[in-house]
């Protein structure tokens, strides 16, 4: 197993204080390794398109059981939230389909563990293949065209059939996260999307309209240190004429160099090249979070938190999942503050050892 904390000759300041980073956006494809495994340091850097081909991470035996691969998809909606995960670890598959309704809190939960990577079928690049899940719980399939995404899923209580638009010209964040030569993570967050279709709870149909439910993406490949201690907001809707999504995250980038925060608004990424300040109440998760840097000042205030533990072996995590809704406001590349009142989302607390 290649890596299970971070060597102290390859660390790449890990431990740093919070500091505003210089970043590079890639303007053209790259290959996220090199042939011999480790990070190509020419990846390094944030893209609004998904240059970055990550082809070779996990093949061979290079790193094994560090490689993590995944997509995770959020969906809004005035009645439902609902999140999927399909994900290899490496040493075992990861699967979930999960959905909240909005009115009486109830969840519907199906999650499916397997070894190794049978379960699972993921494209070594974003959008150069099909997404796959299936178990005996569950099944999901995730295919991408040239105007967006089908997103299908389906567990003995639920089924989903959702259609998420790519509008002309919309960007998505890409980044590369990189603690040493050995340790890095290329992740996508794709927020704001619009989406469409039915989802079908014990039967009873939810329709889903275009302009009222949105869907975000974080798409995954990296080769990560064994503890990891993470902070991710989100949110997309409308505010006045504009179409906004919010990126933010916090502690697993600090002294990277690298942040993944941005705001977009109507499909254009102003990319955030500081690390933010979380402050939450870890007693009362429905205590309002405050995230603050030079261009942020946001409130996020709770109605629903998502718990979620798991102990095997040396294999451990711990999530809290809030959703709820941000008020404040954003500056864009301009300076100008744009506001994000109102907007649907999340805001995370994950510690993993993994």
């Amino acid at each position: 197993m290649d890596g299970l904390t971070l060597d102290e000759e390859d660390v790449l300041t890990a431990t740093a204080p919070a500091r505003t980073p210089m970043e590079r956006e890639i303007l053209a494809p790259v290959e996220l390794c090199l042939p011999n495994g480790r990070l190509n340091p020419l990846a390094v850097g944030w893209s609004r398109h998904p240059w970055h081909d990550t082809d070779r991470l996990g093949r061979g035996v290079y790193g094994w059981g560090r490689n993590k691969r995944w997509e995770y998809w959020a969906i809004t909606t005035p009645t439902h939230i609902v999140g999927l995960t399909v994900s290899a670890l490496d040493y075992a598959a990861l699967h979930q389909v999960w959905v909240l309704d909005r009115a009486t809190r109830r969840e519907v939960d199906a999650v499916a563990i397997a070894p190794l990577g049978m379960s699972v079928t993921l494209p070594g690049t974003l959008h150069r293949g099909p997404v796959r899940a299936r178990t005996r719980s569950l099944s999901i399939d995730v295919d991408d065209h040239v105007s967006g995404t089908r997103i299908r899923a389906a567990t003995p209580r639920v089924r989903l059939d959702v259609l998420v638009d790519r509008p002309a010209g919309h960007e998505a964040l890409g980044v590369v996260v990189p603690w040493t030569s050995r340790l890095f993570q290329y992740t996508v967050k794709d927020v704001a999307r619009p989406a469409s279709g039915t989802l079908w709870v014990d039967g009873e149909e939810f329709p889903l309209a275009a302009r009222e439910c949105w869907a975000v993406l974080d798409h995954g490949r990296g080769r990560w240190p064994y503890s990891m201690h993470w902070n991710w907001g989100a949110a997309s809707g409308r505010v006045g004429e504009h179409v906004i999504g919010l990126q933010l995250g916090g502690k697993w980038t600090v002294g990277t160099g690298s942040t993944e925060n941005a705001l977009v608004v109507d499909g254009r990424i102003h990319k955030i090249s500081e690390e933010l300040d979380w402050r939450y109440d870890r007693s009362d998760w429905h205590v309002p979070w405050r995230i603050r840097g030079e261009r942020v000042e946001v409130d996020f205030t709770p109605f629903f938190t998502r718990e979620a533990r798991t102990q095997l072996a040396i294999v451990a995590s711990e999530t809290h999942q809030c959703f709820g809704h941000y008020t404040g406001w954003v500056a864009d590349d301009t300076g100008r503050q744009v506001r994000v009142d109102g907007l649907l989302g999340w805001a995370e607390d994950v510690r993993n050892r993994w």
